[in-house]
C-alpha cells in the first residue's frame, strides 16, 4: 500500500535526520541534517509551489520576450518576492528582441485541399501577405539535401527527421532553414523536434546564417509530416501554400528578477539558483520554464520562512529571454562580471519539474565528492543521484567566464519533449508532489552548499 502524504513526509524527514538511504552515515553532514529535514518537511507539507506556478501561468499565460504578459509577470514576481521577505529584490535591466508570430497557416493546394498543423519557428521572417506557394521536396536529413540540392530550387523543403534526442535532432530546426535556403528553397518546414504527440507541433528558435538568404520556416506536426511523406512516396505531386505574418519588431526593455537571502558571515560569496521566466508564445510555459523559476524561488522562500540564514548569500535569478536570444544570461554575466570570482556555485532548473532524481554536476573532484555527500540528505525523496553535466543555458555564460561549479536539477524526462515548446505546456501536466520534491531537493542542496565552512571545491 502506498504511503499517505503524511507518512511520506515523515519518512523523508527521518531519512534526512538519520542518514537512512545513504551508503554509510557521513559524520561531517550531521550539522546539516536538522536544517535539511526542516526544508524537506516544509516543501512537502503542502502544494504551495504548484499553486504559485498555477497562479503565474493561469494569470499571465505564455510569456514571450517583448510581450506585455512577460513584463506584467515580472512585476508580479517582484511584488511577490518582496511579500515573501526576500532581500535585495530587484529587476536588473535587459534589452530583448521582440519577435511577433502573427497569423499563420499551411495548406495543401494539390493533390487535394486541406489544412496542416504548424507553428512558425521563433525569429523566422514572414511570407508575403498573400502567402507563398511551392511544390514540396522532402529530405531525410542534410546528406539527402546535399544530394538533391538542385531539386530544391523554388520549392518548399520539408526536413523530415525523426526525433531521437534533443541534442541530435535540434540542429534541423536551428540550421535547417538556412541549409534549405542555400539550396534555393523558398520556405522550410521541419518535422517537430519532440516526441510524438496528439498533432501538437513544437516551435523553437532558428538561427539564420549570414551566407544564406532568409526564408520563412515552420515546424510541422509529426502526423502531418508523415502524411506528406506518404503522399510523396506514392508518387504524388504535393503543392503547399504557407502564410506567416511573423516579423521582428526591434528590441524591448525587460529584466532579470533577482531576490536574495544575504549570507550571515560571507555575504559577498554567492550561490545562485534559477530558471528562465520567458516562454514561447504557445501553452502557458509551466514546464518550460515557469516550473524551474518557481521551485528555485520557493527553495529560497522556505529558507526565509524557516529562519535559515546560511553563511553565504543565496540568490534566486529569474532570467529573461532564454528562448530566443539568451539575453538574460548574457546580461547577468556582464552585470556581475567583477563578482563572478565570488560565485561559489550556480544551479539551473530547466528540464521540467517532474519527479526529481538528483542533479547533474560540473566541477572539480573535491566539489563533486562534497555534493555527492550532500545529496545523501535527499535519499528519503529518492533525489540523491549526482551525475555528469551540470549547468544550463542561462547560467552558462557566467559559469564559463568565472569557472564556477555548476549544477542542473535532474528529473524524470520521459514526458518533457512531449510538451516542450507546444500548446500543451500547461500546469495540469505537473504533479504537485513532484514539484514539491524538486523544491525540497534544490532547497537542501543550495542551503547546504551556502552553509559549508569551506567554499565548495576548496577542500
Amino acid at each position: 500500500m502506498p504511503l499517505s502524504r503524511r507518512e511520506f513526509v515523515a519518512t523523508a524527514v527521518a531519512a534526512a535526520l538519520s542518514g537512512r538511504g545513504a551508503a554509510a552515515r557521513i559524520p561531517w553532514l550531521d550539522p546539516y541534517r536538522e536544517p535539511a529535514a526542516r526544508l524537506i518537511g516544509a516543501a512537502l507539507e503542502d502544494a504551495s509551489a504548484w499553486n504559485r506556478l498555477a497562479e503565474l501561468t493561469d494569470t499571465f499565460g505564455h510569456r514571450l520576450s517583448g510581450s506585455r504578459a512577460l513584463e506584467d509577470a515580472i512585476a508580479w514576481a517582484l511584488r511577490r518576492m518582496r511579500e515573501d521577505g526576500l532581500e535585495n529584490v530587484r529587476a536588473e535591466p535587459v534589452r530583448v528582441p521582440r519577435w511577433v508570430r502573427g497569423r499563420e497557416s499551411l495548406e495543401i493546394v494539390f493533390p487535394y485541399p486541406g489544412e496542416l498543423v504548424m507553428l512558425g519557428l521563433g525569429n523566422s521572417i514572414g511570407t508575403p501577405a498573400e502567402g507563398l506557394e511551392g511544390d514540396l521536396l522532402i529530405v531525410s536529413g542534410y546528406d539527402e539535401l546535399e544530394r538533391r540540392g538542385r531539386e530544391a530550387e523554388g520549392r518548399i523543403v520539408l526536413v523530415n527527421v525523426p526525433f531521437t534526442d534533443y541534442g541530435a535532432t535540434v540542429t534541423y530546426r536551428t540550421s535547417g532553414p538556412s541549409r534549405a535556403a542555400r539550396a534555393g528553397a523558398v520556405a522550410c518546414l521541419v518535422r517537430s523536434v519532440g516526441t510524438d504527440g496528439l498533432r501538437t507541433p513544437h516551435t523553437g528558435m532558428l538561427t539564420y546564417r549570414r551566407d544564406a538568404p532568409q526564408i520563412p520556416a515552420a515546424a510541422l506536426a509529426v502526423e502531418d509530416a508523415l502524411r506528406l511523406e506518404r503522399l510523396a512516396a506514392r508518387g504524388e505531386r504535393v503543392r503547399l501554400r504557407l502564410k506567416m505574418d511573423a516579423a521582428m519588431h526591434g528590441e524591448a526593455d525587460s529584466a532579470n528578477v533577482v531576490g536574495e537571502i544575504v549570507g550571515r558571515e560571507r555575504p559577498h560569496e554567492v550561490v545562485v539558483v534559477g530558471g528562465h521566466f520567458d516562454s514561447w508564445d504557445v501553452g502557458t510555459g509551466a514546464i518550460d520554464d515557469g516550473g524551474g523559476c518557481i521551485v528555485t524561488w520557493e527553495a529560497v522562500r522556505l529558507m526565509k520562512a524557516l529562519g535559515l540564514r546560511p553563511r553565504r548569500t543565496v540568490r534566486v535569478v529569474l532570467f529573461t529571454n532564454e528562448e530566443n536570444g539568451l539575453r538574460g544570461g548574457l546580461a547577468y554575466r556582464d552585470a556581475h562580471r567583477a563578482e563572478l570570482a565570488d560565485h561559489v556555485m550556480m544551479l539551473e532548473s530547466d528540464g521540467g519539474v517532474f519527479r526529481p532524481h538528483g542533479f547533474g554536476f560540473t566541477g572539480n573532484d573535491s566539489a563533486r565528492a562534497t555534493v555527492q555527500s550532500v545529496a545523501t540528505l535527499l535519499g528519503g525523496i529518492q533525489a540523491d543521484a549526482v551525475g555528469p553535466s551540470g549547468g544550463g543555458a542561462d547560467i552558462g555564460p557566467s559559469v564559463q567566464a568565472g569557472q564556477i561549479p555548476a549544477m542542473a536539477l535532474d528529473v524524470d524526462g520521459t514526458k518533457y519533449f512531449l510538451y516542450h515548446h507546444t500548446s500543451a505546456d500547461t500546469v495540469d501536466k505537473l504533479d504537485p508532489g513532484d514539484v514539491a520534491r524538486c523544491t525540497a531537493a534544490i532547497a537542501v542542496m543550495s542551503y547546504t552548499v551556502a552553509e559549508l565552512p569551506e567554499r565548495l571545491g576548496t577542500s
